[in-house]
């Protein structure tokens, strides 16, 4: 059973998660997902790996997830670009890369979203429901921006958003910063 685009959402979700994980329903919520389809995504997780077994709390596999976001993602979902439109910023317009990565003067990338601001490069989220996800959840919206970027970015904002994404899925401040933003 291949993974799907909000599969990584899901895994990157439960990553902000502190403790045991919550019920599916509470997970369906934070994602705008329906609690079929987040249980359909943990059991392509588990299958593939990148989410433990009941044994062990159904936990993110770090080791696994970190590989596969470094040297997967961008083949398995790749970035797919639309027109200008209004949006939330994405990849290296948004936190945390805005403020090191300097835009050049290009349009930013923006997932299509009516509460968006930025007129920008429209940039498909890895899942439809991504851009109210992230809205709710700053922490959830980092995690998301910086795998774009390694989807979508050249090599050098590539190379710092893998820095940025290996430092918060091997800190506990992923857990951390996602009860502080509730």
């Amino acid at each position: 059973m291949p993974l799907k685009p909000q599969d990584i959402m899901v895994v990157l979700k439960l990553c902000t998660y502190e403790g045991k994980r919550p019920p599916m329903s509470i997970i369906a919520a934070d994602l705008n997902m329906s609690p079929s389809e987040i249980h359909a995504a943990i059991k392509r997780l588990r299958q593939a790996r990148l989410l433990h077994g009941p044994e062990m709390q159904e936990k993110p596999n770090f080791s696994a997830l970190e590989e596969f976001l470094l040297h997967g993602v961008k083949y398995a979902f790749p970035a797919e670009h639309g027109e200008v439109t209004r949006g939330l910023p994405t990849s290296f317009a948004a936190p945390p890369l805005k403020d090191v990565i300097a835009s050049g003067g290009e349009l930013p990338p923006v997932w299509p979203s009516r509460e968006g601001e930025t007129r920008g490069m429209a940039l498909e989220p890895l899942y439809k429901t991504a851009p109210a996800a992230a809205l709710r959840d700053p922490t959830l919206y980092e995690l998301l921006a910086l795998v774009d970027a390694i989807r979508d970015g050249r090599a050098r904002e590539r190379k710092i958003a893998e820095q940025e994404l290996i430092s918060r899925l091997r800190s506990e401040n992923v857990k951390t910063q996602s009860r502080t933003a509730r």
